[in-house]
Protein backbone atom coordinates (compact mmCIF):
# COMPACT_ATOMS: atom_id res chain seq x y z
CA UNK A 1 0.00 0.00 0.00
CA UNK A 2 1.52 3.80 -1.05
CA UNK A 3 2.09 6.03 2.17
CA UNK A 4 1.72 9.68 0.77
CA UNK A 5 -1.10 12.00 -0.18
CA UNK A 6 0.16 14.62 -2.39
CA UNK A 7 -1.71 17.84 -2.28
CA UNK A 8 -1.39 21.10 -4.83
CA UNK A 9 -1.91 24.41 -3.18
CA UNK A 10 -3.03 26.53 -6.25
CA UNK A 11 -2.44 30.32 -4.43
CA UNK A 12 -2.32 34.06 -5.06
CA UNK A 13 1.62 34.63 -5.68
CA UNK A 14 2.61 31.01 -6.29
CA UNK A 15 1.89 27.15 -7.16
CA UNK A 16 2.85 24.41 -4.39
CA UNK A 17 2.70 20.81 -4.29
CA UNK A 18 3.07 19.10 -0.72
CA UNK A 19 3.46 15.76 0.17
CA UNK A 20 1.90 14.54 3.63
CA UNK A 21 2.34 11.12 5.42
CA UNK A 22 -0.42 9.53 7.66
CA UNK A 23 0.25 11.52 10.48
CA UNK A 24 -0.27 14.84 8.52
CA UNK A 25 3.42 15.68 8.78
CA UNK A 26 5.20 16.71 5.56
CA UNK A 27 7.35 15.00 3.92
CA UNK A 28 8.36 17.81 1.03
CA UNK A 29 7.67 20.29 -1.20
CA UNK A 30 7.90 22.35 -4.14
CA UNK A 31 6.77 25.72 -4.64
CA UNK A 32 7.48 28.47 -7.70
CA UNK A 33 5.94 31.95 -7.79
CA UNK A 34 4.04 33.45 -10.82
CA UNK A 35 3.84 36.50 -11.87
CA UNK A 36 1.71 39.36 -10.30
CA UNK A 37 0.47 41.75 -13.56
CA UNK A 38 -1.26 44.67 -13.33
CA UNK A 39 -2.39 46.39 -16.66
CA UNK A 40 -3.60 48.88 -15.12
CA UNK A 41 -4.76 50.65 -11.59
CA UNK A 42 -7.23 47.97 -9.78
CA UNK A 43 -6.47 45.12 -12.75
CA UNK A 44 -4.80 42.19 -11.26
CA UNK A 45 -4.13 38.88 -13.57
CA UNK A 46 -2.12 35.67 -13.94
CA UNK A 47 -0.73 33.93 -17.03
CA UNK A 48 -2.85 30.81 -16.63
CA UNK A 49 -0.68 29.11 -18.98
CA UNK A 50 2.35 29.93 -16.56
CA UNK A 51 -0.07 28.40 -13.22
CA UNK A 52 -0.31 24.97 -15.04
CA UNK A 53 3.61 25.14 -16.20
CA UNK A 54 4.65 25.76 -12.50
CA UNK A 55 2.01 23.00 -11.53
CA UNK A 56 3.68 20.46 -13.16
CA UNK A 57 7.46 21.49 -12.17
CA UNK A 58 6.62 21.76 -8.37
CA UNK A 59 5.21 18.22 -8.45
CA UNK A 60 8.12 17.06 -10.02
CA UNK A 61 10.20 19.03 -7.15
CA UNK A 62 8.33 17.46 -3.91
CA UNK A 63 8.55 14.24 -5.68
CA UNK A 64 12.35 14.57 -6.17
CA UNK A 65 13.30 15.77 -2.96
CA UNK A 66 11.40 12.55 -1.52
CA UNK A 67 12.90 10.29 -3.32
CA UNK A 68 9.44 9.18 -4.45
CA UNK A 69 7.08 8.04 -7.57
CA UNK A 70 3.87 7.98 -8.78
CA UNK A 71 3.67 4.68 -7.04
CA UNK A 72 4.14 6.22 -3.54
CA UNK A 73 1.20 8.88 -3.84
CA UNK A 74 -2.67 7.23 -3.09
CA UNK A 75 -4.58 10.34 -4.07
CA UNK A 76 -3.66 13.88 -5.27
CA UNK A 77 -5.90 16.93 -3.82
CA UNK A 78 -6.15 20.24 -5.10
CA UNK A 79 -7.26 23.83 -3.45
CA UNK A 80 -7.07 26.96 -4.71
CA UNK A 81 -7.47 30.85 -4.90
CA UNK A 82 -11.33 30.66 -5.17
CA UNK A 83 -12.39 33.46 -7.06
CA UNK A 84 -9.71 33.85 -9.92
CA UNK A 85 -11.04 33.22 -13.33
CA UNK A 86 -9.76 31.30 -15.98
CA UNK A 87 -11.48 31.36 -19.36
CA UNK A 88 -10.29 28.79 -22.51
CA UNK A 89 -11.03 27.13 -25.25
CA UNK A 90 -12.33 23.61 -25.07
CA UNK A 91 -10.84 22.46 -28.45
CA UNK A 92 -7.39 23.99 -28.20
CA UNK A 93 -6.86 24.57 -24.42
CA UNK A 94 -5.71 27.96 -25.00
CA UNK A 95 -6.96 30.56 -22.60
CA UNK A 96 -9.09 33.69 -24.10
CA UNK A 97 -7.31 36.06 -21.52
CA UNK A 98 -5.27 36.17 -18.63
CA UNK A 99 -6.86 34.85 -15.59
CA UNK A 100 -8.48 38.05 -13.81
CA UNK A 101 -7.95 37.61 -10.27
CA UNK A 102 -10.08 37.86 -6.96
CA UNK A 103 -8.16 41.06 -6.05
CA UNK A 104 -9.19 42.71 -9.31
CA UNK A 105 -11.66 45.35 -8.90
CA UNK A 106 -12.66 46.51 -12.80
CA UNK A 107 -15.58 44.64 -12.83
CA UNK A 108 -17.34 47.40 -10.67
CA UNK A 109 -19.40 48.88 -13.71
CA UNK A 110 -21.13 45.22 -14.27
CA UNK A 111 -21.90 44.97 -10.51
CA UNK A 112 -23.12 48.38 -10.79
CA UNK A 113 -25.35 47.87 -13.41
CA UNK A 114 -26.48 44.24 -11.94
CA UNK A 115 -27.19 46.16 -8.33
CA UNK A 116 -29.34 48.78 -10.22
CA UNK A 117 -32.34 46.13 -10.52
CA UNK A 118 -32.34 44.99 -6.14
CA UNK A 119 -29.13 46.43 -4.74
CA UNK A 120 -25.79 44.71 -4.22
CA UNK A 121 -27.98 41.88 -2.21
CA UNK A 122 -30.02 41.50 -4.91
CA UNK A 123 -29.19 37.80 -4.96
CA UNK A 124 -27.63 37.47 -1.64
CA UNK A 125 -30.45 34.89 0.14
CA UNK A 126 -29.82 32.31 -2.53
CA UNK A 127 -26.17 32.36 -3.28
CA UNK A 128 -25.07 33.63 0.42
CA UNK A 129 -22.78 36.78 -1.50
CA UNK A 130 -23.09 40.48 -1.88
CA UNK A 131 -22.99 41.80 -5.60
CA UNK A 132 -18.96 42.66 -5.57
CA UNK A 133 -15.99 42.51 -8.14
CA UNK A 134 -14.72 39.76 -5.39
CA UNK A 135 -16.34 36.99 -6.80
CA UNK A 136 -15.90 35.21 -10.37
CA UNK A 137 -19.09 35.61 -12.13
CA UNK A 138 -18.67 39.55 -12.91
CA UNK A 139 -15.33 38.39 -14.50
CA UNK A 140 -16.58 35.72 -16.78
CA UNK A 141 -18.96 38.52 -17.98
CA UNK A 142 -16.38 41.18 -18.77
CA UNK A 143 -14.77 38.76 -20.23
CA UNK A 144 -17.06 37.63 -22.63
CA UNK A 145 -17.79 41.61 -22.97
CA UNK A 146 -14.55 42.40 -24.13
CA UNK A 147 -12.52 39.91 -25.68
CA UNK A 148 -12.76 39.76 -29.58
CA UNK A 149 -14.43 36.42 -30.15
CA UNK A 150 -15.37 35.10 -26.63
CA UNK A 151 -19.17 35.64 -27.13
CA UNK A 152 -19.65 33.87 -30.28
CA UNK A 153 -16.89 30.90 -28.71
CA UNK A 154 -19.26 31.17 -25.69
CA UNK A 155 -22.57 30.89 -27.69
CA UNK A 156 -21.34 27.80 -29.53
CA UNK A 157 -20.13 26.32 -26.51
CA UNK A 158 -16.95 26.43 -27.62
CA UNK A 159 -15.82 28.10 -24.05
CA UNK A 160 -15.17 26.79 -20.70
CA UNK A 161 -14.64 28.92 -17.53
CA UNK A 162 -13.25 27.73 -14.15
CA UNK A 163 -11.55 28.83 -10.92
CA UNK A 164 -7.84 27.58 -10.88
CA UNK A 165 -8.50 23.97 -9.68
CA UNK A 166 -10.96 23.81 -12.48
CA UNK A 167 -7.86 24.82 -14.59
CA UNK A 168 -5.74 22.57 -12.56
CA UNK A 169 -7.98 19.35 -12.62
CA UNK A 170 -8.80 19.53 -16.68
CA UNK A 171 -4.89 19.81 -17.38
CA UNK A 172 -3.82 16.96 -14.87
CA UNK A 173 -6.90 14.60 -16.14
CA UNK A 174 -5.78 15.34 -19.79
CA UNK A 175 -7.01 18.48 -21.08
CA UNK A 176 -8.26 18.75 -24.59
CA UNK A 177 -7.67 14.94 -23.88
CA UNK A 178 -10.58 14.01 -21.87
CA UNK A 179 -9.96 16.06 -19.37
CA UNK A 180 -12.53 16.59 -16.39
CA UNK A 181 -14.06 19.79 -16.44
CA UNK A 182 -15.81 19.92 -12.65
CA UNK A 183 -15.31 21.87 -9.65
CA UNK A 184 -16.32 21.51 -5.91
CA UNK A 185 -19.02 23.11 -4.02
CA UNK A 186 -16.82 25.11 -2.25
CA UNK A 187 -15.31 26.96 -5.08
CA UNK A 188 -18.83 26.87 -6.92
CA UNK A 189 -20.18 28.89 -4.14
CA UNK A 190 -18.03 32.13 -4.64
CA UNK A 191 -19.31 32.60 -8.20
CA UNK A 192 -22.70 34.06 -7.19
CA UNK A 193 -23.99 31.48 -9.45
CA UNK A 194 -24.44 28.69 -6.80
CA UNK A 195 -27.97 27.98 -5.02
CA UNK A 196 -27.20 27.19 -1.48
CA UNK A 197 -29.41 24.84 -0.86
CA UNK A 198 -29.66 22.88 -4.12
CA UNK A 199 -26.11 23.10 -4.59
CA UNK A 200 -26.75 23.58 -8.24
CA UNK A 201 -26.00 26.13 -10.64
CA UNK A 202 -28.55 28.49 -10.66
CA UNK A 203 -30.74 29.28 -14.49
CA UNK A 204 -32.04 32.69 -13.79
CA UNK A 205 -29.06 33.95 -12.23
CA UNK A 206 -27.01 32.86 -15.27
CA UNK A 207 -29.78 34.38 -17.77
CA UNK A 208 -29.32 37.85 -15.67
CA UNK A 209 -25.75 37.75 -16.13
CA UNK A 210 -26.11 36.30 -19.80
CA UNK A 211 -23.27 33.54 -19.20
CA UNK A 212 -23.90 30.44 -20.52
CA UNK A 213 -24.33 26.91 -18.64
CA UNK A 214 -21.91 24.94 -21.03
CA UNK A 215 -19.23 27.05 -19.83
CA UNK A 216 -19.34 25.84 -15.77
CA UNK A 217 -18.02 23.25 -14.43
CA UNK A 218 -20.02 20.29 -13.24
CA UNK A 219 -20.57 20.67 -8.94
CA UNK A 220 -18.97 17.65 -6.99
CA UNK A 221 -18.46 16.78 -3.94
CA UNK A 222 -15.01 17.95 -1.84
CA UNK A 223 -14.02 14.63 -1.91
CA UNK A 224 -14.48 12.17 -4.08
CA UNK A 225 -12.74 10.54 -7.30
CA UNK A 226 -13.59 13.52 -9.66
CA UNK A 227 -10.38 11.23 -12.14
CA UNK A 228 -7.40 10.38 -12.40
CA UNK A 229 -4.11 12.08 -13.51
CA UNK A 230 -3.10 11.73 -17.64
CA UNK A 231 -0.64 9.44 -18.64
CA UNK A 232 1.05 12.11 -19.38
CA UNK A 233 2.14 13.07 -16.21
CA UNK A 234 4.54 12.28 -13.30
CA UNK A 235 1.72 11.00 -11.28
CA UNK A 236 0.36 9.30 -14.24
CA UNK A 237 -3.06 7.10 -12.91
CA UNK A 238 -3.12 8.74 -9.38
CA UNK A 239 -6.73 9.06 -8.63
CA UNK A 240 -7.78 13.20 -8.10
CA UNK A 241 -9.93 12.44 -5.20
CA UNK A 242 -10.27 16.07 -2.96
CA UNK A 243 -10.58 19.22 -3.72
CA UNK A 244 -11.42 22.56 -1.69
CA UNK A 245 -10.85 26.48 -1.96
CA UNK A 246 -8.11 27.57 0.23
CA UNK A 247 -10.00 29.24 2.96
CA UNK A 248 -12.27 25.85 3.45
CA UNK A 249 -9.55 23.70 2.73
CA UNK A 250 -7.47 25.94 5.77
CA UNK A 251 -10.35 24.66 8.21
CA UNK A 252 -10.25 21.56 7.04
CA UNK A 253 -6.68 21.17 7.52
CA UNK A 254 -7.12 22.78 11.36
CA UNK A 255 -9.05 19.99 12.15
CA UNK A 256 -12.79 22.50 12.58
CA UNK A 257 -15.55 20.23 11.01
CA UNK A 258 -17.57 21.00 13.41
CA UNK A 259 -20.74 24.09 14.28
CA UNK A 260 -18.92 26.38 16.20
CA UNK A 261 -15.30 26.00 15.53
CA UNK A 262 -13.59 28.74 13.50
CA UNK A 263 -9.94 29.49 12.04
CA UNK A 264 -8.22 32.27 10.50
CA UNK A 265 -6.23 32.39 7.57
CA UNK A 266 -3.05 35.57 7.24
CA UNK A 267 -2.00 35.24 3.77
CA UNK A 268 -2.47 37.51 0.98
CA UNK A 269 -5.65 38.71 2.47
CA UNK A 270 -7.01 37.41 5.60
CA UNK A 271 -10.03 34.71 6.10
CA UNK A 272 -12.12 33.68 9.03
CA UNK A 273 -14.36 31.15 8.52
CA UNK A 274 -16.80 29.66 11.15
CA UNK A 275 -18.54 26.44 11.04
CA UNK A 276 -22.43 26.83 11.21
CA UNK A 277 -22.97 23.31 10.27
CA UNK A 278 -25.15 22.07 8.44
CA UNK A 279 -27.43 24.88 8.64
CA UNK A 280 -27.21 28.40 6.52
CA UNK A 281 -26.43 31.11 8.50
CA UNK A 282 -27.10 34.41 6.44
CA UNK A 283 -25.19 37.30 7.92
CA UNK A 284 -26.51 40.53 9.05
CA UNK A 285 -23.44 42.19 9.77
CA UNK A 286 -21.29 42.22 6.46
CA UNK A 287 -20.78 38.59 6.51
CA UNK A 288 -20.30 35.97 3.61
CA UNK A 289 -22.33 32.92 3.71
CA UNK A 290 -20.62 29.95 2.09
CA UNK A 291 -20.28 26.11 1.78
CA UNK A 292 -17.44 24.92 4.03
CA UNK A 293 -17.40 21.60 2.71
CA UNK A 294 -19.11 18.22 1.58
CA UNK A 295 -18.06 14.89 1.70
CA UNK A 296 -19.20 13.01 -0.60
CA UNK A 297 -22.81 11.82 -0.74
CA UNK A 298 -23.12 13.09 3.39
CA UNK A 299 -25.20 15.95 4.23
CA UNK A 300 -22.99 19.92 3.01
CA UNK A 301 -21.62 21.90 6.20
CA UNK A 302 -21.99 25.58 5.92
CA UNK A 303 -19.95 28.39 6.96
CA UNK A 304 -19.73 31.77 7.57
CA UNK A 305 -17.02 34.02 6.10
CA UNK A 306 -15.32 37.18 6.29
CA UNK A 307 -13.25 37.96 3.72
CA UNK A 308 -10.69 41.09 3.95
CA UNK A 309 -8.50 42.00 0.80
CA UNK A 310 -5.13 42.81 1.87
CA UNK A 311 -3.23 42.27 4.59
CA UNK A 312 0.10 39.96 3.25
CA UNK A 313 -0.30 41.93 -0.07
CA UNK A 314 0.29 45.00 1.80
CA UNK A 315 3.79 43.61 3.37
CA UNK A 316 4.34 42.52 -0.17
CA UNK A 317 3.49 46.41 -1.24
CA UNK A 318 6.04 47.85 1.23
CA UNK A 319 8.90 45.38 -0.26
CA UNK A 320 8.25 45.85 -4.20
CA UNK A 321 6.56 48.81 -4.54
CA UNK A 322 8.20 50.97 -1.76
CA UNK A 323 11.52 49.29 -1.03
CA UNK A 324 10.91 49.84 2.88
CA UNK A 325 12.48 46.05 3.32
CA UNK A 326 14.45 43.61 1.42
CA UNK A 327 12.29 40.15 2.66
CA UNK A 328 8.86 40.28 3.85
CA UNK A 329 10.06 38.31 7.29
CA UNK A 330 12.13 42.04 8.22
CA UNK A 331 9.16 43.97 8.42
CA UNK A 332 9.20 42.37 12.38
CA UNK A 333 12.39 43.32 13.07
CA UNK A 334 12.42 47.11 11.60
CA UNK A 335 8.18 47.23 13.61
CA UNK A 336 10.60 46.26 16.73
CA UNK A 337 12.34 49.33 16.34
CA UNK A 338 9.53 51.14 18.03
CA UNK A 339 7.29 49.92 21.06
CA UNK A 340 3.81 51.47 19.47
CA UNK A 341 2.42 53.15 16.17
CA UNK A 342 3.28 56.49 17.09
CA UNK A 343 -0.03 57.22 16.43
CA UNK A 344 -0.30 56.14 12.80
CA UNK A 345 -2.49 53.86 11.19
CA UNK A 346 -2.70 51.87 7.71
CA UNK A 347 -5.86 50.93 6.10
CA UNK A 348 -5.05 49.01 3.09
CA UNK A 349 -7.96 49.71 1.01
CA UNK A 350 -6.21 49.04 -2.33
CA UNK A 351 -9.09 47.14 -3.82
CA UNK A 352 -11.78 48.89 -1.42
CA UNK A 353 -12.98 47.17 1.77
CA UNK A 354 -14.28 43.80 2.11
CA UNK A 355 -15.91 42.66 5.35
CA UNK A 356 -17.51 44.11 6.86
CA UNK A 357 -18.01 46.81 5.43
CA UNK A 358 -18.15 45.98 1.55
CA UNK A 359 -16.86 49.71 0.20
CA UNK A 360 -16.07 49.25 -3.23
CA UNK A 361 -15.57 53.39 -3.12
CA UNK A 362 -12.73 53.01 -0.34
CA UNK A 363 -8.95 53.24 -0.98
CA UNK A 364 -6.09 52.74 1.29
CA UNK A 365 -4.63 55.48 3.59
CA UNK A 366 -2.03 56.25 6.11
CA UNK A 367 -3.51 58.89 8.44
CA UNK A 368 -2.43 60.40 12.11
CA UNK A 369 0.97 61.36 10.50
CA UNK A 370 3.01 63.43 12.71
CA UNK A 371 7.15 64.37 12.26
CA UNK A 372 7.74 61.85 14.94
CA UNK A 373 6.64 58.61 12.76
CA UNK A 374 9.43 57.02 11.36
CA UNK A 375 9.48 54.02 8.92
CA UNK A 376 9.42 51.67 11.86
CA UNK A 377 6.30 53.01 13.07
CA UNK A 378 4.58 52.49 9.61
CA UNK A 379 6.15 48.77 9.50
CA UNK A 380 4.23 48.56 12.78
CA UNK A 381 1.32 49.98 11.44
CA UNK A 382 1.44 48.08 9.01
CA UNK A 383 1.39 44.44 10.87
CA UNK A 384 -1.24 45.95 13.12
CA UNK A 385 -3.91 46.92 10.05
CA UNK A 386 -4.09 43.00 9.73
CA UNK A 387 -4.76 42.26 13.63
CA UNK A 388 -7.79 45.22 13.59
CA UNK A 389 -9.38 44.18 10.78
CA UNK A 390 -9.78 41.01 11.69
CA UNK A 391 -11.03 42.31 15.27
CA UNK A 392 -13.37 43.70 13.14
CA UNK A 393 -14.74 40.44 11.52
CA UNK A 394 -14.54 38.51 14.59
CA UNK A 395 -16.82 40.90 16.27
CA UNK A 396 -19.23 40.28 13.45
CA UNK A 397 -18.98 36.40 13.35
CA UNK A 398 -19.56 36.46 17.26
CA UNK A 399 -22.71 39.00 16.84
CA UNK A 400 -24.13 36.58 13.99
CA UNK A 401 -23.61 33.46 15.45
CA UNK A 402 -24.46 34.64 19.43
CA UNK A 403 -22.02 32.46 20.70
CA UNK A 404 -18.93 34.38 21.06
CA UNK A 405 -15.08 33.05 20.15
CA UNK A 406 -13.11 32.15 22.94
CA UNK A 407 -10.20 31.61 21.30
CA UNK A 408 -8.92 31.97 17.51
CA UNK A 409 -6.96 28.84 15.53
CA UNK A 410 -4.42 30.57 12.77
CA UNK A 411 -2.43 29.39 9.76
CA UNK A 412 -1.28 31.11 6.78
CA UNK A 413 2.28 32.87 6.16
CA UNK A 414 2.27 36.00 8.61
CA UNK A 415 1.36 33.74 11.62
CA UNK A 416 5.39 33.52 11.72
CA UNK A 417 5.16 36.77 13.18
CA UNK A 418 5.32 36.56 16.69
CA UNK A 419 4.66 40.18 17.42
CA UNK A 420 1.88 40.07 14.71
CA UNK A 421 0.23 37.40 16.45
CA UNK A 422 0.95 39.10 20.21
CA UNK A 423 -0.65 42.22 18.82
CA UNK A 424 -3.55 39.92 17.52
CA UNK A 425 -4.22 38.41 21.25
CA UNK A 426 -4.35 41.63 22.77
CA UNK A 427 -6.56 43.16 20.39
CA UNK A 428 -8.95 40.59 20.32
CA UNK A 429 -8.49 39.70 24.13
CA UNK A 430 -8.88 35.80 23.57
CA UNK A 431 -6.17 33.37 23.06
CA UNK A 432 -4.13 32.88 19.60
CA UNK A 433 -2.93 29.37 18.46
CA UNK A 434 -0.83 28.26 15.76
CA UNK A 435 -0.86 24.43 15.27
CA UNK A 436 2.38 22.62 14.44
CA UNK A 437 1.38 21.80 11.00
CA UNK A 438 1.52 25.60 9.72
CA UNK A 439 0.72 24.65 6.10
CA UNK A 440 -3.14 23.53 6.49
CA UNK A 441 -4.59 24.88 3.27
CA UNK A 442 -2.76 22.21 1.41
CA UNK A 443 -2.97 19.54 4.43
CA UNK A 444 -7.27 20.38 4.32
CA UNK A 445 -6.53 19.46 0.22
CA UNK A 446 -4.93 16.49 1.28
CA UNK A 447 -7.35 15.21 4.30
CA UNK A 448 -10.32 15.46 1.40
CA UNK A 449 -8.35 13.34 -1.06
CA UNK A 450 -6.75 10.88 2.20
CA UNK A 451 -11.06 10.20 2.81
CA UNK A 452 -12.20 9.66 -0.51
CA UNK A 453 -10.04 6.72 -0.67
CA UNK A 454 -9.82 5.41 2.37
CA UNK A 455 -6.15 6.33 3.25
CA UNK A 456 -7.77 7.84 6.55
CA UNK A 457 -10.53 6.36 8.17
CA UNK A 458 -12.47 9.82 9.26
CA UNK A 459 -12.81 12.35 10.68
CA UNK A 460 -11.49 11.61 14.49
CA UNK A 461 -8.81 10.24 13.12
CA UNK A 462 -7.85 13.62 11.37
CA UNK A 463 -8.46 15.58 14.67
CA UNK A 464 -6.13 13.29 16.57
CA UNK A 465 -3.45 14.73 13.75
CA UNK A 466 -3.87 18.41 15.20
CA UNK A 467 -1.16 19.22 17.80
CA UNK A 468 -1.19 22.46 19.18
CA UNK A 469 2.81 24.70 18.52
CA UNK A 470 2.41 27.94 20.35
CA UNK A 471 -0.33 30.16 22.15
CA UNK A 472 0.16 33.98 22.97
CA UNK A 473 -2.83 35.05 25.38
CA UNK A 474 -3.63 38.74 25.92
CA UNK A 475 -1.35 41.45 27.66
CA UNK A 476 -3.46 45.30 27.02
CA UNK A 477 -5.63 46.36 29.09
CA UNK A 478 -8.86 46.83 27.84
CA UNK A 479 -8.81 50.84 28.06
CA UNK A 480 -5.69 50.60 25.86
CA UNK A 481 -7.92 47.95 23.76
CA UNK A 482 -10.58 50.36 23.25
CA UNK A 483 -8.77 53.00 22.51
CA UNK A 484 -6.63 51.70 18.95
CA UNK A 485 -10.00 50.61 18.13
CA UNK A 486 -11.50 53.46 18.44
CA UNK A 487 -8.71 55.38 16.31
CA UNK A 488 -8.59 52.27 13.98
CA UNK A 489 -12.41 52.59 13.43
CA UNK A 490 -11.82 56.97 12.61
CA UNK A 491 -8.82 55.72 10.04
CA UNK A 492 -11.54 53.27 8.07
CA UNK A 493 -13.99 55.75 7.43
CA UNK A 494 -11.30 58.05 5.89
CA UNK A 495 -10.59 55.54 3.84
CA UNK A 496 -14.87 55.64 2.13
CA UNK A 497 -15.79 57.79 -0.57
CA UNK A 498 -12.75 57.90 -2.25
CA UNK A 499 -13.77 56.78 -5.65
CA UNK A 500 -15.14 59.10 -8.48
CA UNK A 501 -15.67 58.50 -12.18
CA UNK A 502 -12.53 60.43 -12.42
CA UNK A 503 -10.64 59.13 -9.76
CA UNK A 504 -8.60 55.92 -10.49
Amino acid sequence: MTDYILAIDQGTTSSRAIIFDKAGSIVSTGQLEHEQIFPQAGWVEHNPKEIWDNTREVIGQALSKANLTRHDIQAIGITNQRETAVVWDRTTGVPVYNAIVWQDTRTQPIVDRLAADGGVERFKKKVGLPLATYFSGTKIVWILENVEGARAKADAGDLLFGTTDSWVLWNLTGGVDGGVHATDVTNASRTLFMDLESLQWDDEILAIFDVPKSMLPSIRSSSEVYGTAHTSSLLREVPVAGILGDQQAATFGQAAFDQGEAKNTYGTGNFLIFNTGTEIVHSKNGLLTTLGYKLGDAAPHYALEGSIAVTGALVQWMRDNLGMISSAAEIESLAKTVDDNGGAYFVPAFSGLFAPYWRSDARGALVGLTRFVNKGHIARAALEATAFQTREVIDAVNVDSGVPLTEIKVDGGMIANNLLMQFQADILGVPVVRPVVAETTALGAAYAAGLAVGFWSGLDELRTNWQEDSRWTPKMDEAERNRQLRNWKKAVTKTFGWVDEDVL
